[in-house]
């Protein structure tokens, strides 16, 4: 397996001295995610960390590196075992859901190549996970982060810089990451803009004015002039912006207007589907602008807006008083 930044190395997979089919199938497996799944360098790390952590914890159960017969044989009280090992460690059941799912991934490659079968798999249930609610602002809210967004900054690119990010992010309902890929031939320039989100998948998602002439002033004024396939959010040394900062700044800016911690960049996201929503907009399409896979994902969002007019209606009814 050729080593790839981000990636943990073969070395480590060669630490633990799995027995070459093994070590085989890992590396064919994650060729597979790459070349045909298409999956980004950060989804194959997460996969190959969970994965890892299987093979440790198998080699430490069966008293020896796993063989792939003895992938193979695991049954569901080995599976089990693994589980209540995390359990043990205080892993988040979100983390634990995610390794089920990388287990099941890696089981079916294994089906899929002829190289067997592990029926045991299918029959471990996922951990019942809590059901969490975005958290947006308010529109007002909203609305002061991107008028403060260039608070902090002395340079005042940097500061039109902050100030089209977390246009773009409120006004497109933009993942991070996404906006932070984007380059700068990909720029919003007409009313629609192509996503490409997680896997891989593309959307169409709408362009407001302002969104534009926040990111043409911010390159105006940029003075590295970013063009064709170079980062189209750039860092103060001229390389592409990474989230880290774009979290900084906004933890700054939340402490100037006195904002909860759930006052993130990816809040402005959240922000987005829940005032469309309260503005009359219909699941399916928030779906689609959102680009989530499930409508079950986007439903979370109607329990924001429940809360909210419930908040209204107790503060505003004389009987709720």
């Amino acid at each position: 397996m050729a080593d790839k930044p981000g990636i943990i190395p073969s070395s480590a997979l060669t630490a633990l001295s799995l027995p070459a089919d093994t070590r085989k199938a890992v590396d064919d497996w994650l060729q597979w995610l790459r070349s045909e799944r298409r999956a980004s360098a950060h989804t194959t790390e997460n996969y190959l960390v969970d994965l890892y952590a299987f093979l440790a914890f198998t080699d430490q159960h069966c008293g020896g590196a796993p063989a792939l017969a003895t992938l193979l044989s695991l049954s569901p009280r080995d599976f089990r075992s693994w589980l209540a090992h995390r359990n043990d460690l205080n892993m988040a059941k979100s983390s634990t859901a995610r390794a089920l799912s990388t287990l099941r991934n890696f089981y079916r490659f294994l089906d899929r190549t002829g190289r067997g079968q592990n029926a045991a798999i299918t029959t471990i249930r996922n951990p019942r996970l809590p059901q969490s609610v975005p958290k947006p602002l308010s529109p007002e809210d909203a609305m002061a982060v991107i008028d403060n967004a260039g608070a902090f900054q002395d340079d005042p690119w940097l500061a039109k810089r902050n100030l089209a990010l977390f246009t773009l992010l409120y006004g497109c309902g933009l993942r991070i990451a996404e906006a932070l890929n984007l380059n700068a031939e990909q720029r919003p320039q007409s009313t629609s803009l192509i996503i490409t989100g997680k896997g891989n998948k593309q959307r169409l998602v709408p362009v407001l004015p302002v969104v534009i002439e926040a990111i043409n002033d911010y390159l105006a004024a940029c003075p590295y002039n970013p063009t064709g396939a170079e980062p189209l959010f750039l860092g103060a040394r001229g390389k592409r912006l990474i989230a880290q900062v774009a979290q900084r700044e906004m933890r700054r800016i939340r402490a100037l207007l006195n904002l909860p911690e759930t006052a993130t960049p990816h809040a402005m996201r959240h922000s987005f589907a829940t005032h469309l929503l309260a503005g009359g907009g219909d699941l399916r399409t928030i779906q689609d602008l959102l680009g989530h896979v499930s409508l079950s994902t986007t439903q979370r969002y109607t329990s924001v807006d429940s809360e909210r007019l419930m908040a209204v209606y107790r503060g505003a009814h004389p009987r709720a008083r």
